[in-house]
């Protein structure tokens, strides 16, 4: 996913993100998105993470230094956050939201997944490694792999109990198994039709350098359930489901 030939194939293929709608002085706004999803605390949340935040907050202004805002629309640096378990959004939201009682039956759900996971916990950290840029159809992060196979087998069980919970499968949310471990850090807005790729290729191939010479490493410590609205914040209420691993 990080290597010079994957992002060729992968620039060839990148699309305008719905999640951003064009303004007349030629800048981009967050469009309604709303949602649930369960993440690890945004940067300024995790103080137990700030070196590896700030190191991607630098990354992501360097980007955005680099490539034209037409194209290319950072979301905020006090947003950044790795997911753990998308949930629900947009279009399946609204139309569970037709329940009045939906997002309480919703938190008590992921509650009963977290308490049932926490009997499970292992006494060791969780650990994911900046791995490099990824280029996804319509955005640019970094991704993350674990640093050792407890790390992984963690976070599987971890979605497994949230997935499989039949309580949350009574809700009729569709089951996300796939998980590639990313950071975003903004979204395709117009993508012109002589966009450079190989100089794009080039940027991206330059920054995975500075890992491989100063890892970065998010020791994951907690998920929280938290709501959005679009993709600018991520917001939750003191009482909402959270677990310490």
């Amino acid at each position: 996913m990080t290597l010079p030939e994957t992002y060729n194939s992968q620039l060839d293929h990148i699309q305008e993100s719905p999640k951003y709608k064009p303004l007349p002085d030629g800048q981009r706004q967050a469009v309604p998105f709303p949602g649930y999803t369960i993440i690890t605390p945004p940067a300024p949340d995790n103080p137990d993470n700030r070196s590896f935040y700030d190191d991607l907050q630098t990354c992501q202004q360097q980007l955005s230094q680099k490539f034209d805002s037409q194209w290319w629309v950072p979301v905020p640096p006090d947003s950044l956050h790795l997911t753990l378990a998308d949930l629900i959004w947009n279009d399946a939201y609204r139309d569970a939201c037709q329940d009045p009682e939906f997002e309480q039956k919703l938190q008590g759900a992921i509650a009963e997944s977290f308490s049932a996971f926490q009997a499970s916990l292992i006494d060791q950290p969780i650990r994911w490694q900046v791995l490099g840029m990824i280029v996804m159809t319509r955005a640019i992060g970094v991704c993350l792999a674990p640093r050792d196979e407890a790390s992984y087998e963690e976070i599987l069980q971890f979605r497994r109990a949230i997935y499989q919970n039949p309580s949350f499968r009574a809700l009729g949310i569709e089951q996300q198994y796939h998980f590639t471990a990313h950071i975003t850090f903004g979204y395709f807005g117009t993508i012109p039709s002589d966009l450079d790729r190989n100089h794009l290729n080039t940027v991206l191939s330059d920054f995975n350098h500075q890992w491989i010479d100063s890892p970065q490493e998010l020791v994951i410590k907690r998920a929280e359930l938290r709501k959005f609205d679009d993709m600018t914040n991520y917001y939750r209420e003191e009482s909402w489901p959270a677990l310490e691993f």
